[in-house]
């Protein structure tokens, strides 16, 4: 089909790993008849967690869509994981719907992962559902899970369906909206009166509804509050715009796996989530509007880069303005490249065929765009740029290189293809420690990555331990000459110069030059300050460069044939390591401000940790969600793991920011054994 505007809903499937997303999505796949069956992610035969890592890791890393075509409209179902390690994936996703669908275990409830997802959503202004899974489950408890979901979310959280019977003992579920019960049986959806006994329950769910959307329109609202009541089309009209606008989050309840419910939850889509065209403008880069038209310049933005073996480089887009069709040619606002389009696909997990056009909301795939990566703005004029997501900052940092020396280059490749459409991984070269830095969420995209290398380049690789780079200073004033003397027949060499080294905190490198009387001539001065650097980036306790240091030449003599830059080059070098002897030279360590957020519950844990890391707690506050935040100052060395500490001493509910920002003097018994170990691998080299 051919989707308009008006004609398209965007829903991103979220929450905890194992709630059933996948599946759900599976299951409106197979009642739409876009699939011949219900494929699983247990079985392995899942439509959309086709991957081969999906496969044996049983859960969803990648987004994927699951166009699914009902009454007229197409809904664009993304299908999201629920892990920390791969959260940047689903903030894309969220990026580009209008609406988040938050799936329910309905055994345990909403966990960590659907409360630290909550509060992203909230920040992105996108419209909330939840559709409470497994309720044929053992042990499932409909009334818990929708008790906690108001706790944790609050009294805007209100059922549209509530099921007939739980565990063993579930049959259907009654739509409280029309007031029916619903039992879907052999792939039929058989509609009925609601049972006697839950005829009471049926009307309260359905009164605190007209309670919860009546705010959406003042004049039905002093007509509810009059005793009026409200007629079938009101009330679905009020709750179409309540959702819209947030005044409630609608809750759904019902078991994919046997395909209850999801009917209903197809429906609702299609009746009262908001459209493409319902979103508040997008903020652009440039300070103006994005409006979701099809009548103003075409526009797309790239949410997902993949690159397909068979298809190459594919880019999963949302179209914002005006439509897309082959041979249109649209331009990157970052790179200034421009792209003929030549095919529009429409993917259905790995399968994909062509389309005619795009409109305005909708989401499509476009194949071969020369360099389009995630988060890029295309359009016709290029000037057009969304602001970024707010993505998170890859604060895991593991030091990789190829387990084969031969192997470099093809790692190298494959990393920086990696990083190219993954924007919560990053790759740099320290060039102090000659370590590659790949910096990722955590352990687990680490491993993904070690695994996809293995499987698409045939490259293993190792990791090591990142080395902190640490730094030397000098604490005292002293001077000391360095003098280079060389004869071997013919012209020598021969440089001779005194230094004077003094503490410059915080003010970097300088160098003076206070030689009077030509004691050296000037051309040969900045070959004293090339040595004096050149012993610097030695180090003198360790092989850690030094910083802050004045280093001022005053005397020295040289030699009018043997004398020369090399020389004197060498001789400054030399003067500087002698000046270090009596300089008190110390080690420097770089500091980390870290702010961590958790719940109150985990406070005292955090700051108890903080000292354990050597750590300052710089203060403590409280944000909007209710959450403490708390500020320290700690060694970069000692939270270089910090994401997976963090994790596993909150049970996944804390998160950090961490910026690296100055140096201070490394503690003495620390130092003492850095040191020693540099000398001991120094003596082991030689």
């Amino acid at each position: 089909m051919t989707a308009t505007s008006e004609s398209v809903r965007n829903v991103v499937l979220v929450g905890q790993d194992g709630a059933g997303k996948t599946t759900l999505a599976e299951a409106m796949l197979h009642l739409s008849g876009k699939t011949t069956r219900l494929g699983t992610t247990a079985d392995g035969k899942s439509n959309l967690d086709y991957d081969p890592e999906e496969i044996k890791r049983q859960f969803t890393i990648s987004t994927s869509i699951a166009p699914i075509p009902h009454k007229d409209i197409k809904i664009n179902m993304l299908d999201t994981s629920g892990s920390d390690d791969f959260i940047g994936d689903t903030i894309a996703a969220l990026g580009a719907a209008e609406m988040a669908l938050f799936v329910v275990d309905a055994v345990s409830g909403p966990q960590i992962n659907t409360i630290k997802l909550w509060d992203i959503v909230n920040g992105m202004q996108i419209a909330k559902a939840v559709f409470i899974n497994h309720i044929e489950r053992e042990h499932s408890n409909y009334e818990e899970a929708l008790s906690e979901l108001t706790k944790q979310f609050g009294p805007r959280v209100g059922a549209v369906n509530i099921p007939i019977g739980v565990d063993k003992d579930f049959l259907g579920v009654i739509d409280v909206i029309h007031m029916k019960a619903h039992y879907f049986e052999n792939g039929n959806d058989r509609v009925e009166d609601i049972p006697a006994d839950y005829l009471d329950a049926a009307e309260a769910s359905r009164d605190s509804l007209v309670d919860l959307v009546a705010e959406a329109d003042d004049e039905l609202m002093m007509k509810y509050l009059e005793g009026e009541n409200l007629s079938q089309a009101e009330l679905e009209s009020l709750l179409y715009t309540a959702i819209g606008t947030g005044l409630i989050v609608p809750v759904f309840v019902g078991s994919a796996l046997m395909e209850q419910g999801v009917g209903l939850l197809m429906d609702a889509v299609v009746n009262y989530f908001p459209r493409p065209t319902d979103r508040v403008p997008i903020e652009a880069s440039d300070g103006s509007e994005i409006t979701i038209d099809d009548n103003r310049e075409t526009s797309c933005y790239v949410f997902k880069s993949i690159s397909d073996a068979f298809v190459g480089r594919l880019s999963f887009v949302k179209v914002l303005s005006g439509a897309i069709e082959p041979g249109i040619e649209l331009t990157n606002s970052r790179t200034g490249k421009k792209d003929r389009l030549t095919q529009l696909l429409e993917m259905c997990g790995k399968d994909n065929e062509p389309v005619g056009r795009a409109a305005a909301g909708d989401i499509i795939v476009l194949p071969k765009l020369s360099d389009a990566k995630t988060g890029d703005t295309l359009s016709v004029s290029g000037k057009l740029e969304i602001a970024p997501l707010p993505f998170p900052k890859p604060l895991y940092p593991v030091a990789i290189e190829a387990a084969n020396q031969k192997d470099e280059d093809k790692l190298g490749d494959f990393l920086a293809r990696y990083v190219e459409v993954d924007p919560c991984v990053t790759l740099h070269r320290d060039e102090q420690t000659h370590q590659t830095i790949l910096s990722t969420l955590g352990e687990g995209a680490v491993d993904l990555i070690l695994s996809r290398l293995k499987e698409r380049s045939n490259v293993d690789a190792n990791l090591l331990e990142v080395k902190v780079p640490y730094r030397e200073t000098i604490r005292r004033v002293s001077q000391a000459q360095g003098r280079h003397k060389k004869q071997t027949g013919g012209a020598g060499q021969f440089g001779d110069c005194w230094v004077r080294l003094e503490p410059n905190s915080g003010s970097g490198y300088e160098f003076l030059d206070e030689v009077v009387g030509g004691r050296i001539p000037k051309g040969l001065i900045p070959a004293v300050d090339k040595g004096i650097r050149d012993a610097m980036v030695e180090g003198f306790l360790t092989d850690d460069p030094f910083v802050d240091v004045k280093a001022a030449v005053y005397d020295g003599s040289y030699h009018s044939v043997d004398s020369n830059e090399m020389a004197f080059r060498l001789a400054g070098r030399l003067a500087f390591r002698n000046a270090c002897e009596n300089a008190d030279v110390y080690l420097l360590e770089p500091m980390a401000n870290v702010e961590v957020t958790v719940t109150e519950e985990y406070a005292g844990t955090i700051m108890g940790d903080f000292s354990t890391r050597r750590g300052r707690v710089a203060g403590m506050s409280t944000d909007d969600n209710g959450r403490t935040v708390i500020k320290a100052r700690v060694p970069y060395k000692e939270v270089i793991t910090y994401a997976r500490d963090l994790r596993s001493m909150t049970r996944g509910i804390g998160s950090y920011a961490l910026e690296l920002e100055g140096y201070e003097e490394v503690p003495g018994d620390i130092s003492k054994k850095l040191v020693a170990d540099y000398q001991a691998r120094r003596e082991e080299k030689n």
